[in-house]
């Protein structure tokens, strides 16, 4: 990271299936924040967030070339967040950034400042929302259930426990009194 950030990131954490994307997507749809666009090795057609779908190889392309500020591993996929996002804070922009659990340390020693918005659900909730979007087999989504009561790593940045098992609003809410920009 190179000179300071006016900006705020604010790392969107939380189980499969707890709804980070459309709370995310929510959020921006009505404050001026806007959502990290994150490269991931798995192909664009797949749904859900907006990403770049590329390949391991490509993957590890950009990675020699310092093309993430933030990569990890996850659901055998590997996940990066573009270096661009420094350029973005340094403008004064809030940002919204879904990360891995495991990357928080990490994220929080990069970005100054970083505040954490840890969503989470009721474990019937979760269950159903996994197997709605039609994307893993009864395997792979006992196997993200299984993981999803995992408590967050110790990490030196304000955590905020935001609940989504009840109306999509009340969580979108939440996160917009916590992410609304500072009137001067």
């Amino acid at each position: 990271m190179n000179g300071i950030m006016s900006g705020r990131l604010y790392a969107v954490v939380g189980p499969s299936g707890v709804g980070k994307d459309t709370l995310m997507a929510e959020v921006a749809s009505r404050l001026p924040v806007r959502l990290v666009r994150r490269v991931i090795t798995r192909p664009a057609s797949a749904g859900g967030e907006d990403f770049d779908g590329v390949s391991e190889a490509r993957f590890a392309e950009m990675s020699s070339g310092g093309a993430f500020a933030l990569e990890w591993r996850a659901h055998g996929l590997r996940y990066g967040v573009p270096a661009g996002v420094e350029a973005q804070l340094g403008a004064g922009e809030v940002l919204l950034c879904n990360l891995s659990r495991a990357v928080l340390p990490q994220a929080a020693a990069r970005f100054p400042g970083l505040e954490v918005l840890h969503i989470t659900a009721r474990p019937e909730v979760l269950a159903e929302r996994l197997a709605g979007r039609g994307r893993e087999s009864e395997g792979e989504i006992a196997g993200r259930l299984a993981r999803a009561g995992f408590a967050l790593p110790e990490v030196d940045a304000p955590v905020h426990e935001i609940d989504n098992s009840g109306p999509v609003e009340d969580a979108v809410a939440a996160i917009a009194a916590l992410v609304q920009p500072v009137s001067l």
